[in-house]
């Protein structure tokens, strides 16, 4: 496994193309934008809030539950032309089969609002990690201007 950097979601900020999504390790900040509904999909998980019917992140938890499987971890693996590329790590037993690690490719917008839900670790690869601006004074300034839409 490559050394990876442990981050949590800091700030969600609406955009006006969409929501910009800051993730910290405590001492730095990224930042990647993804679409305002996935942004409000993981600030209703972060805030604790239970949707009257589960939303579609919910609906996949429940499946995977389902079939004996949870979500271990995610993990942001690359960013090519300014596109992120994330990975979804599950850890799968049931009854019919032994256990088995699957990793799935998914956008980095999903894994944060599944991995919320799951109470599972979000991990940027450190080679990525410190290949990226600290975009904490960004972060600052937008919150100074009363940006803000949620926090991690």
């Amino acid at each position: 496994m490559p050394d990876l950097v442990r981050v949590e979601p800091i700030a969600l900020l609406p955009t006006p193309a969409g929501c910009a999504v800051f993730l910290g390790d405590g001492n730095k900040s990224i930042v990647f934008y993804i679409d305002l509904a996935i942004g409000a999909s993981i600030n209703s998980a972060l805030a604790g809030e239970t949707p009257p019917r589960p939303l579609t992140h919910d609906l996949y938890l429940l499946t995977l539950q389902a079939f004996g499987a949870q979500v271990s971890r995610a993990v942001i693996v690359a960013m090519e032309q300014e596109i992120y590329y994330a990975r979804l790590i599950l850890d799968a037993q049931n009854e019919i089969m032994e256990r088995k690690i699957v990793e799935l490719d998914a956008r980095p917008s999903d894994c944060i609002a599944v991995a919320v839900r799951a109470g599972a670790p979000l991990f940027v690869v450190r080679e990525l990690w410190e290949s990226l601006d600290d975009m904490s004074s960004v972060l600052q300034d937008m919150r100074d201007k009363g940006m803000d839409l949620g926090n991690g």
